[in-house]
């Protein structure tokens, strides 16, 4: 096996070896191919040294806070793709023009920026702690990262300077685990072959393409091994160091699998828990050695699934982290939403930290009902949800149309009242998550792959939340209730009430039975709909599906 390039500094002289690091990590220099990505050393405590900070403990606290504070109407997360597949030059203005340049004069006021992260330690940006994604095999043919570093044209610089430009903050955001490597897909091969690291070291994985854990991709890191602890450490230091971000961003829900007893079915213990608030610990002290030495603050954010007893079971001891002040910023869910908003808001605000729902694109099974919520009134509906639940902005990922009115809309709920939203029970439905989460579900999941089944005797219940209040804020023009059944019952054997009020004069459009509302129907927050039948010979049916479809009035 090859060894690494970097020459291993002592532990013994803890002190020494923070200072080179630091001197190593103030000049950043391409991984040129062949070379070796560094090896990790034994975790050491932070040093907690702020020379080169001109402000006292009092002023630098104040000017933490505001920076916390500042308004995030809309988080737009860009994954970074840009370089690796859209680019047609390597120049900034091409890599801006793909999904950045039209955000001038919106409501994004911050871009979270991932330069690819796909595979840990594989980067678009000038990376020599880990390794840039350079390769242009197969699919990765039009790659054009390397080339932009050569031209002296850092994608994350390009970003941070854009976004400073513009009065908007730049953060850095890393995906912990992704495991895309590790996917049946074709670029699963090719991602995993470019990832010197994984090559180098299988014994760092979690488990192997011939022996996969039961649960989770093979092609995980494992956060158990020391080297990769502080790896992932001094990742997030050297882009403290070498960059103007405001932030960064520690993406756990990229992929939520951590720890070798994940892949067996078990929770994650104390010994799991600690390792990895030792790493945030580690990382928060970075950004604030970073950021006072230049008086300019690096907050950190988190990305976790929204359920501090989820968390805890896969090695994240979340509530610890925010009761110890290492988070500033909470994002919360991804393609799984576990809880209510408020459940996160009320967490979050609960120890000072803000608090942003993530608003992933619907990966429902079925193509009508997964249509149906990327609309641009779903996301609407999904936004006013957010606002109505207290949170402190939106947070959008996976969403890449620069040219979207979204972008000018969701961070604004009074403007949002103003045009078309919809309403579901459920946008993301059960989800899924590389460690088994449906116990933890306390939120509806109503779509057409998790029904209601209504018989006689038996009825159903759905809990959904609008919100606003239409009592309180003038008619709207048209409220319509629609519901989707599978043996769609007969006139005279369906009873439906909404917020104990029995449903009337029903009509039936293709699958949808439809009912126009009052203002007064909806209740700004909790609704419940109740369905119920007779015997009937047609036997039980199902409820597939709800929605509640605004359209405003005309001015």
């Amino acid at each position: 096996m090859r060894q690494y390039s970097f020459r291993t500094i002592s532990s013994e002289h803890p002190l020494k070896t923070h200072l080179v690091m630091a001197l190593l990590m103030a000049c950043p220099t391409t991984l040129w191919a062949g070379e070796s990505v560094q090896s990790g050393r034994p975790e050491a405590k932070p040093a907690a040294d702020a020379a080169g900070s001109t402000l006292s403990d009092a002023a630098w606290q104040t000017l933490r806070r505001q920076a916390v504070e500042r308004p995030r109407r809309i988080i737009f997360n860009n994954d970074g793709n840009e370089p690796v597949y859209f680019c047609k030059a390597a120049t900034a203005e091409e890599l801006l023009k793909a999904r950045t340049s039209r955000l001038a004069g919106s409501q994004v006021d911050s871009i979270f920026y991932c330069t690819w992260s796909s595979g840990f330690g594989l980067f678009t940006h000038n990376t020599k702690a880990g390794q840039v994604f350079s390769t242009r095999e197969a699919m990765f043919k039009d790659n054009r990262t390397q080339e932009f570093l050569d031209r002296k044209l850092d994608p994350l610089q390009v970003m941070a300077d854009f976004a400073h430009q513009h009065g908007m903050e730049l953060f850095w955001s890393m995906r912990m685990n992704d495991t895309h490597d590790g996917a049946g897909a074709d670029y699963g091969p090719v991602m995993f072959r470019a990832n010197r690291l994984k090559q180098e070291h299988p014994e760092w994985l979690i488990g192997s393409k011939e022996h996969p854990p039961r649960h989770g991709a093979w092609s995980a890191v494992d956060y158990g091994v020391p080297e990769i602890r502080d790896l992932a450490f001094r990742y997030c230091a050297e882009v403290c160091r070498n960059y103007q971000v405001n932030g960064i961003e520690l993406d756990f829900f990229r992929h939520a699998f951590f720890f070798r007893c994940s892949g067996r079915g078990e929770p994650c213990g104390d010994a799991e828990l600690d390792q990895m608030t030792a790493l945030v610990r580690r990382i928060r002290a970075a950004t604030e050695e970073a950021g006072r030495k230049c008086n300019r603050p690096i907050l950190l954010a988190v990305r976790v699934p929204d359920s501090t007893d989820y968390c805890r079971l896969i090695g994240i001891d979340l509530e610890r982290w925010l009761r110890e002040g290492l988070v500033d910023l909470l994002i919360v869910s991804g393609y799984t939403q576990l809880n209510p908003w408020e459940y996160s808001v009320q967490l979050g605000h609960r120890y000072g930290v803000k608090v942003y729902p993530s608003l992933d694109e619907p990966r429902v099974r079925d193509e009508g009902a997964r249509k149906l919520r990327g609309t641009p009134a779903a996301y609407r509906g999904r936004a006013l949800n957010v606002w109505h639940a207290g949170a402190d902005g939106v947070y959008l990922f996976n969403f890449f149309d620069p040219a979207s009115s979204l972008w000018r809309e969701l961070g604004d709920p009074a403007g949002l009242r103003k045009l078309e939203r919809t309403y579901f029970a459920s946008v993301r439905g059960v989800g899924s998550m590389p460690v088994p989460h449906q116990k933890f579900l306390r939120v509806p999941t109503l779509n057409p792959a998790s029904p209601v089944s209504v018989a006689a005797g038996k009825p159903g219940r759905v809990v959904f939340r609008v919100g606003e209040d239409f009592a309180g804020a003038g008619e709207p023009a048209r409220i319509c209730l629609r519901l989707r059944f599978k043996n769609m019952p007969a006139a005279g054997q369906f009873h439906g009430s909404l917020n104990q009020q029995p449903l009337s004069n029903g009509e039936i459009r293709d699958v949808w039975m439809e009912y126009q509302l009052n203002a007064k129907a909806l209740c700004a927050g909790i609704n419940l709909l109740e369905v119920s039948c007779a015997d009937s010979p047609a036997g039980p049916f199902s409820l597939l599906d709800l929605c509640i479809e605004v359209t405003p009035a005309e001015d």
